[in-house]
């Protein structure tokens, strides 16, 4: 069973690092010295370059690696500072998989001769809505978070984290490709439809915010700033939009209806448990090594736009309620998981007394133990031995 707040309870990493420091490591100057053939000779470089090859520097110690704003060699790996980072990284590899393992043909059926108007509505919907924001958690991750860590064991974690919302967009457009959906239109509808293109425009005024190269975070207001941007993320758009956003296809395959959309949604699910839990506790190291000190009226602000625009989608998805699910649902549930979400950033709850309306969504969300995963194959799938280069 997933933990949404310790995903890692049940790891159990059984090898253990010992890392031997070389004394001798060498610096090379060889750039700075060709940087200033104006000014020196060439016996001057040559005399430069001997110096850098026999100059020494300080082994890395793990007590002074940061987060952010750390001085310590950022491509030496070990000692860790940050073990768990490591452990995420290791985890993350176990749910390996790609769309093409999933039979889509039973959804086929589903849409085409099952689905209500109404069911249809929400799934093309969620559909929309989800295409375009993977991409949105790819691109800050890969370009607003990531160059700004200075501790490679997250980095490490955090490339394979872009390279899962590479995969999880695949997914997406496998699933309105199978269908057989209008791409075009599918995809254009985060821009004319203002209830998903709200909560798009939430995501790209945090990811502007903070992916600029004049950034310093040293300043304090700009770390502030890059906090509540890495908050957003982890604990609003991932730990609360996308859990709630997968929730109206869970309902269907409750009921027996688009199974393989719901086992590709449960694959992804296992990853984004992983991307909110480590960037949840990164924010938090991010808080205690830098003293941070976050305004409570701006947080509370930020949840509560996040609130409004999830009122404004979920009445739009679910403007017709579907058997079992229905727009009240959806809202509450988002209360409540979000302030599960603020209780692990330690914020104040921002919605006192919300209830957990989808009792069923956390034992739903999880692969059964029962599946045998690789029974359900698409046998014509290509293993990396099979691909042809030519």
């Amino acid at each position: 069973m997933l933990n949404w707040d310790d995903p890692l309870a049940n790891f159990n990493n059984a090898v253990y690092y010992e890392t031997q420091l070389e004394s001798d490591i060498k610096k090379d100057l060889h750039t700075e010295a060709l940087l200033n053939t104006n000014q020196k000779s060439e016996s001057e470089i040559a005399e430069n370059q001997n110096d850098s090859l026999n100059a020494s520097v300080e082994p890395v110690r793990a007590d002074d690696k940061r987060v952010i704003n750390g001085k310590t060699d950022i491509n030496q790996l070990a000692p860790f500072k940050y073990p768990w980072a490591w452990d995420f990284f290791l985890n993350a590899n176990k749910n390996h998989w790609t769309p093409l393992d999933i039979n889509m043909s039973k959804d086929v059926y589903d849409y085409q001769h099952r689905m209500t108007l109404e069911e249809k509505h929400v799934y093309e919907n969620v559909l929309s809505y989800l295409t375009t924001s993977d991409i949105l958690a790819m691109r800050n991750i890969g370009l607003a978070v990531m160059e700004k860590m200075t501790a490679p064991e997250l980095q490490i974690y955090q490339a394979r984290q872009v390279y899962e919302e590479a995969l999880h967009t695949w997914t997406y457009q496998h699933c309105i490709e199978s269908i057989g959906l209008e791409q075009a239109e599918i995809y254009n509808r985060y821009r004319v439809v203002p209830a998903i293109n709200q909560k798009i425009q939430l995501a790209n005024k945090k990811i502007h915010s903070v992916l600029r190269a004049d950034i310093d975070l040293t300043n304090k207001d700009e770390l502030e700033n890059f906090v509540m941007s890495y908050t957003f993320f982890s604990g609003i758009f991932e730990g609360c939009w996308f859990y709630n956003g997968f929730s109206p296809i869970f309902a269907l395959q409750r009921r027996g209806l688009m199974t393989g959309t719901a086992e590709q949604l449960q694959y992804i699910m296992r990853d984004e448990v992983l991307h909110c839990a480590f960037g949840i506790r990164t924010v938090n190291q991010i808080v205690l090594e830098n003293q941070v000190k976050l305004d409570p009226k701006a947080i509370q602000l930020m949840w509560e736009e996040a609130e409004a625009a999830e009122i404004d989608y979920a009445h739009y998805i679910l403007r017709d309620s579907i058997l079992g699910y229905n727009a009240e649902d959806h809202i509450e549930q988002f209360r409540f998981i979000a302030n599960r979400r603020a209780k692990q950033l330690k914020h104040i709850e921002p919605f006192p007394g919300a209830q957990n309306r989808l009792t069923w969504l956390d034992e739903q969300a999880n692969m059964r133990k029962e599946k045998n995963f690789f029974e359900t194959r698409v046998t014509e799938y290509q293993t990396g031995g099979a691909l042809k280069w030519d």
